[in-house]
C-alpha cells in the first residue's frame, strides 16, 4: 500500500500531483483526463482558491423560478445534486404569488467576535473592568479596518459574558461589528487578535481563543408568506401541514430532518454564490437549539380565513463582496443572475428560499408523501448509473416510476429490454 506521506506535495505542479493521486488510487487515464477537465473555474484560479488542488468539482446549476419578494421578481441559482429540490422551491413560490409572495427583511449585517479569557481570580470583577474599557476596544477594533470604518461599518458594541464550564469560570468578551455587505470572518477574527493582548491586560487572565462566532444572533433574516387555502389543497391541507410542522418543533429527531429541507434551498443557493455555506449551516443548527430545545426554523399556523402562514427567522452572516464570491466566475454569474445589491437583499432572499423549500416539503409530506414526486426525479440518477444513454435516461425512468421499482436492478432490466426491441 502506497504512502500518504507526500512532503511537499503543494508545491508539486498539477500532473505531478495527478500522477502521484493517479498511482495511489489506481486511476485509469481516462478518469485522470476527468480531472483535467476544467469549465468556468481555471485550474490557476482553483489552484489559488485551496490547496492541493487536482482538479475542479462540478454541480448542476439550476433556476428556481416564480420568486415574488417583497414585491420584485427573482430567479434563483441554486447548486445542488439533489434532485426535486429546484423544482420544489419553483413550485412553492407559485403557490405563494397567489397571495403576493414572500415578505422578507433582514438585520444589520452585525457579527459577533469572541475573546475567551481564562484563569482569571474574579471574573465577575473582571467582566465589569473590561466594560470600562469599551470604548477604547472599539477604537482599537477599528483601527484594524479603516476601509470598513470609511463606508460606514465597524465594531460597534462590546458585550461581556462570565460562562461556567469544567475547567472553571471563563471570561468572554464580545465585540459587534457590522461588517457591511461582507461575511465578515476576515474582518471580525483581525480585530479579535488585536485585542487580545489588552483583553488580558484589563482582564488579569490569560486569553485563548479569538474568533468570530458563527451563531449570528444580530444578523439575523426573517421571511413570511400566506399561502391560499384552497390554492393548496384545501383546509386538510392546511392542517396536514401544521402538524407536521408542531411535530417537528416538539421532536428534535424530526426537527432535525425537517431543518435540513430547509437548508436544502438555502445551501444549494449559497453554493452558487460563492459563499459560507457551511457557516450558515452551523448558525441555523445552533439557531434552531438556542432556547435550549433544538426545534424548527419556521412557524406554520393559520389566519381569520383558514389560509396557511409560514414565517421563518434564520442567522444568515453572508456576503457579495470578498472570498469566492469574487473569485469564482459562475458565482460572480450567479450573483448577476439573481440581481442582488447588499448582503442584507441576499439574506432576504435566502429567508425566503427556505420557507419556499420548507412548504414544498411539509405540503408533500402531509399529501402524497416526500417520495413519490422525489422518486420521479430520482430515477433519471438510477437510469445513468444502469447505463442508459440520450433519451433512454427518460424512457427508462417513466418506466421505473410506473412500476413503482426505482433501482439500479430494474433499470437494467428495464435498458436491456429496450435495447432489445430496436
Amino acid at each position: 500500500m502506497p504512502s500518504s506521506r507526500i512532503p511537499g506535495f503543494y508545491k508539486k505542479s498539477w500532473e505531478e500531483r495527478l500522477k502521484i493521486v493517479q498511482e495511489f488510487a489506481n486511476l485509469t487515464d481516462e478518469e485522470v483526463a476527468l480531472l483535467r477537465k476544467t469549465s468556468g473555474l481555471e485550474f490557476d484560479l482553483a489552484n489559488r482558491m485551496i490547496e492541493n488542488v487536482i482538479g475542479v468539482y462540478e454541480l448542476p446549476l439550476g433556476i428556481a423560478t416564480n420568486f415574488l419578494i417583497n414585491g420584485k421578481d427573482y430567479l434563483i441559482p441554486m447548486a445542488i445534486e439533489e434532485p426535486s429540490v429546484v423544482a420544489a422551491a419553483s413550485h412553492a413560490a407559485k403557490l405563494a404569488r397567489v397571495r403576493g409572495g414572500f415578505y422578507a427583511n433582514a438585520s444589520e449585517q452585525l457579527m459577533i467576535g469572541q475573546i475567551q479569557m481564562v484563569d482569571v481570580p474574579d471574573p465577575h470583577a473582571a467582566k465589569l473592568r473590561i466594560l470600562e474599557h469599551k470604548d477604547d476596544i472599539i477604537k482599537i477594533a477599528n483601527e484594524q479596518d479603516p476601509v470598513l470604518v470609511n463606508l460606514g461599518g465597524g465594531c460597534r458594541d462590546v458585550e461581556v459574558r462570565v460562562i461556567n464550564t469544567r475547567k472553571g469560570p471563563m471570561v468572554v468578551t464580545h465585540i459587534i461589528v457590522n461588517v457591511l455587505d461582507a461575511m465578515g470572518a476576515n474582518a471580525v477574527n483581525t480585530m479579535c487578535e488585536k485585542l487580545a493582548p489588552y483583553i488580558e491586560e484589563w482582564g488579569g487572565g490569560r486569553v485563548y481563543l479569538r474568533i468570530l462566532s458563527n451563531l449570528a444572533t444580530y444578523r439575523l433574516a426573517r421571511a413570511r408568506a400566506v399561502f391560499d387555502k384552497e390554492a393548496i389543497g384545501g383546509e386538510d391541507v392546511v392542517e396536514g401541514i401544521i402538524l407536521a410542522y408542531e411535530f417537528a418543533d416538539a421532536d428534535p429527531y424530526r426537527a432535525a430532518t425537517h431543518n435540513k429541507g430547509i437548508m436544502n434551498g438555502i445551501d444549494a443557493v449559497l453554493i452558487a454564490t460563492g459563499n459560507d455555506w457551511r457557516a450558515v449551516e452551523a448558525g441555523a443548527h445552533a439557531y434552531a437549539a438556542v432556547k435550549g430545545h433544538y426545534g424548527s426554523l419556521t412557524h406554520w399556523e393559520k389566519d381569520s380565513e383558514g389560509n396557511l402562514v409560514g414565517s421563518i427567522e434564520i442567522p444568515m452572516a453572508v456576503g457579495i463582496v470578498g472570498g469566492a464570491t469574487k473569485t469564482h466566475p459562475k458565482a460572480q454569474i450567479a450573483k448577476k443572475i439573481l440581481g442582488v445589491k447588499t448582503a442584507k437583499e441576499l439574506a432576504e432572499v435566502l429567508a425566503a428560499v427556505g420557507l419556499a423549500q420548507n412548504f414544498a416539503a411539509l405540503r408533500a409530506l402531509a399529501t402524497e408523501g416526500i417520495q413519490r414526486g422525489h422518486m420521479s426525479l430520482h430515477a433519471r440518477n438510477i437510469a445513468v448509473m444502469a447505463g442508459a444513454k440520450g433519451d433512454e435516461i427518460d424512457i427508462v425512468a417513466e418506466e421505473m416510476v410506473k412500476e413503482g421499482v426505482v433501482r439500479v436492478d430494474k433499470a437494467k432490466e428495464i435498458l436491456e429490454r429496450i435495447r432489445k426491441s430496436k
